[in-house]
Formats: C-alpha cells, sequence, structure tokens
C-alpha cells in the first residue's frame, strides 16, 4: 500500500506543470508581458496578482504603461536561483549600467505586503534593500523554489507562459550574480487586460 501511495505521488509531481504556483491569479487579473533580448530571445507572459500585492501591482503597471521598464537589463542573475531586473534609474541598456541595482523610480517606496504565497519556480517578486519597506521598482523571476524568501518578501505575480525564455536569460558571473559584459534586457514591457 505505501510503494502504491509513493508511486501516485512521484507520478503526481512529474505530471505537474514546471511553474505551478500554489494558488491562482483571479480571473480576469492583468498579464505583464516582457518581450526579452540578448543572449534570451522571446516573450515571457505574468499573471500579476493585485489579490496579494495590491499596491505593488498597481506600481508595477504604472512603471510598465508609462514605458519605465522597456530597454531595462536583467543586471543579476544568479544560476539556480533568480534573474534580477526593473531598475528603471541605473538599469537602462543604453546607459552606463555600472551602478544597476541601486535605484529606482521617483515613486516612494512601497510597504511590505508579505503572503502566504511561496516563492517557488516562475513567482516574480519584489527587490528590496534590507528595509522590508523599500520595495520600488525592481523585481526577479524565480528559477527554482527559494523557500528562505518566504514571508520575507512580496510575491507579485507567476510565469505562466515563457519558462524557455526565463531558463535562457544570461547568467551572471560576477560578484554577487553581477552579469559582465553586455546582459539581457526587457526590450518591451506591456499590461494586457
Amino acid at each position: 500500500m505505501r510503494r502504491r501511495d509513493l508511486l501516485a505521488a512521484a507520478a503526481a509531481l512529474t505530471l505537474a506543470p514546471l511553474g505551478a504556483s500554489a494558488s491562482d491569479a483571479p480571473l480576469g487579473a492583468p498579464v505583464l508581458e516582457i518581450e526579452v533580448a540578448g543572449e534570451a530571445n522571446g516573450t515571457i507572459h505574468i499573471a500579476l496578482r493585485p489579490d496579494l500585492a495590491p499596491q505593488h501591482v498597481e506600481r508595477i503597471i504604472a512603471l510598465a504603461e508609462s514605458g519605465a521598464y522597456d530597454n531595462v537589463v536583467f543586471h543579476r542573475v544568479i544560476d539556480g536561483f533568480m534573474a534580477q531586473t526593473g531598475d528603471v534609474q541605473f538599469g537602462r541598456a543604453d546607459g552606463d549600467t555600472a551602478r544597476a541595482g541601486m535605484g529606482g523610480s521617483d515613486l516612494p517606496d512601497l510597504p511590505a505586503e508579505f503572503s502566504a504565497e511561496p516563492f517557488e519556480r516562475g513567482v516574480m517578486g519584489m527587490a528590496r534593500a534590507q528595509n522590508p519597506n523599500s520595495a520600488n521598482s525592481q523585481f526577479f523571476l524565480m528559477f527554482a523554489p527559494a523557500p528562505h524568501l518566504n514571508g520575507h518578501y512580496t510575491v507579485v505575480g507567476q510565469i505562466t507562459d515563457g519558462f524557455d525564455v526565463l531558463d535562457a536569460i544570461k547568467r551572471g558571473e560576477g560578484p554577487n550574480g553581477a552579469v559582465l559584459g553586455t546582459p539581457d534586457r526587457m526590450a518591451h514591457v506591456r499590461v494586457i487586460r
């Protein structure tokens, strides 16, 4: 009996989608569409989660719709962990990216909106400094589960399509995952409602 249960559990895990989240985005949730260019080329779709983090989702939508995320690099990419982007101040591909990761938008920082949603493969989370209430514009996309982030960072979405593009993003080889040379970038970001 125990062996059959183990085999059934293994089969269920094998058949589960690689990017499944613990809960689904609400029907009609906005979708963030990111056109990635560089070593990775293609589109990533992310179902945003206003049910979990309404202020953070509102900020992402505002920045995307204003064009602020267009041409922003993936400045910190750690294999087996995550790809970070969204520094609209210092992360523009057409500028000096030496300070990428240190900036944000001209909007005020956001208060934490932590939830019980786990950081699984494909989750989009908001980056922040040591202060939990310091998220602004930067975000990261998870290559793999990271339970140590659960309850300490804000979950804002879940990739629904484009895992192949995520997996192809140029990895960082510098200190703390810094991407050396020419990083991949978000060529264009838009919101689908």
